[in-house]
């Protein structure tokens, strides 16, 4: 597999570069090499290196790219070629045990983390960069280790985090549900692609055996390391400039954890956020398509690495893109939508004035048309050809899921932010799971899907209320007038692993004092 990758690695070179390799030294271009560049602990990395050519002899700001999970280091050499075509010194190379580079897949653990430092020393020896400007640029698995090394090592000044995560264990088991599809995929691709290390040999073992309590257990202890969002501070004290970009469906890292890492930060910031599941927004720029992402990431790393003026420091800081394709700015995240709340009713309505002292029993365990669709495809079926995971709500079973509908939109309006469901359950079980989904929904009944949640009860007591705040993920979404929304919650959804028990039953409640409601935030 390393003499493999080795070989695509140069060939793709090649083809994507090669005549910009031999360009005059009158104009702009750079020289490639494939490298074996020293890692933490010994190992080798394989790299593509990337060299201005015809524009002095630097030094250059230096731009290193990890790759993303089971991708080789050819990944990169599109943008990687475009960006050095700029004056950036690049080196993209495979993530360790992935490929032609050695070690053991640690999951983004420390040696991973330490082969960044370990590739801007090897640069500063091998290369005319200046390794005073640097950034750590990646995509999903690139993206992850990018920032981890960023709170790491203050040589890096400016991240460039796509499709990546901020919480490990929030992302692959969110609110105790493992997101299945998700988690076997990764695993399939690792072992396909790579050599699993310790960590993740232990992980996969208990995973295919069925010990998923052991898997969540273990995957626990091994998250706060490999998580940015406990790093803040050290991000904070470094100050790196760091650019967020990340799909309101990705089904591997969901963008609610990163808005609330985004928040965390203080230091130059910028998050962009569009529709289409895990790397789909920026993957054709990484092979050097045209690209929206990377476009705007490139006049970042210009203007923080370079300190050109190009107003990259004077944009609205968080950027949104609705489902019909319109960007917006605003300053903060708190500021994309005002919340508005709606109460549940026991005759399945979204209203205005509070609700309470009803209850609703639904049966658990069995499925209805509703559920978040496939991980990998239906959220890049919204991306790219905007087609949504759908439901026709009148058809959703009621015995077995609670549907509550608003009045219609008078006029349209664009849901902006994380949605908010809190509502009493009695689970008869244990261990229960419910699912989420909030629908635009059309005057015929079609529901297209604009955001989910699932949640999960382990060690609950059978009829005991328990109070539920779930936080829906974040979308942007445009709501034509006549439209309404549409709250289903029910227990099974094929993209997880749920808890629910055939034969037990959820009874939504609605307290005095405590009523069940969903907030929406809609932009101004």
């Amino acid at each position: 597999m390393r003499r493999l990758a080795a070989a695509l690695a140069v060939v793709l070179t090649l083809i994507t570069i090669g005549p910009r390799a031999e360009a005059s030294q009158a104009s702009p271009g750079f020289s490639t090499s494939y490298q074996r560049i020293p890692g933490a602990g010994g190992i080798e990395i394989g790299a593509v290196v990337l060299t201005p050519t015809g524009q002095g002899d630097g030094p250059f700001p230096l731009v290193v790219m990890p790759s993303s999970w089971g991708v080789p280091n050819a990944e990169y050499v599109g943008q990687g070629a475009k960006l050095a075509t700029a004056g950036f010194q690049v080196i993209s190379y495979s993530s360790r045990g992935f490929w032609d580079t050695g070690g053991g897949i640690d999951i983004a653990g420390p040696p991973t983390v330490a082969d960044v430092s370990k590739v801007i020393d090897w640069a500063a020896q091998h290369t005319p960069a200046d390794t005073s400007r640097v950034a750590a640029v990646g995509i999903s698995y690139g993206a992850g280790t990018s920032l981890l090394a960023a709170a790491k090592d203050p040589r890096i000044k400016a991240v460039g985090a796509l499709s990546g995560w901020a919480d490990l264990i929030r992302s692959l088991d969110p609110n105790d549900t493992v997101a299945l599809q998700a988690v076997a995929g990764l695993l399939a691709l690792g072992n396909v692609t790579g050599r699993p290390g310790p960590e993740m040999a232990s992980l996969q073992s208990k995973f295919v055996t069925g010990d998923f309590d052991g898997a969540i257990a273990e995957a626990k202890q091994l998250s706060p390391v490999r998580s940015p969002a406990t790093m803040v501070d050290n991000l904070n004290v470094n100050k790196p400039a760091i650019f967020l970009a990340n799909a309101f469906e990705d089904s591997i890292f969901p963008p609610s954890q990163y808005t609330d890492f985004f928040t965390r930060l203080t230091g130059p910031k910028r998050l962009l956020l569009a529709h289409g599941d895990h790397a789909t927004p920026e993957a054709s720029g990484a092979v050097g398509l045209p690209n929206e992402t990377w476009d705007e990431l490139a006049g970042w790393l210009r203007h923080y690495l370079t300190g050109a003026d190009n107003g990259a420091d004077r944009e609205a800081p968080v950027q949104l893109k609705s489902q019909r394709g319109v960007w917006r700015g605003y300053s903060s995240w708190a500021a994309v939508g005002q919340e508005r709340t709606s109460y549940l009713t026991k005759a399945g309505a979204l209203q205005g004035a509070e609700s309470t002292g009803w209850s609703r029993a639904i049966g658990a365990g069995v499925p209805t048309v509703a559920d978040s669709g496939v991980a990998l495809v239906s959220g890049a079926l919204q991306g790219l050809l905007t087609i949504p995971t759908g439901v026709v709500t009148p058809l959703v079973d009621r015995s077995f899921a609670g549907v509550w509908s608003g009045p219609a939109f008078d006029r349209a309006a664009v849901v902006n932010g994380a949605p908010k469901v809190h509502v009493t359950v009695r689970p008869s079980a244990a261990s229960t799971s419910l699912f989420a989904y909030l629908y635009d929904v059309d005057a015929l009944g079609v529901g297209s899907l604009m955001s989910h949640k699932p949640y999960t009860f382990r060690g609950a007591t059978p009829g005991k209320a328990v109070a539920v705040d779930v936080q829906l993920e974040a979308t942007s979404w445009e709501v034509p007038a006549g439209h309404h929304l549409v709250l289903v919650v029910d227990t099974v959804d094929p993209r997880y692993f749920g808890r629910s028990v055939v034969g037990s039953t959820v009874t939504f409640t609605s307290p005095a004092g405590d009523p069940s409601s969903i907030s929406v935030p809609v932009a101004a």
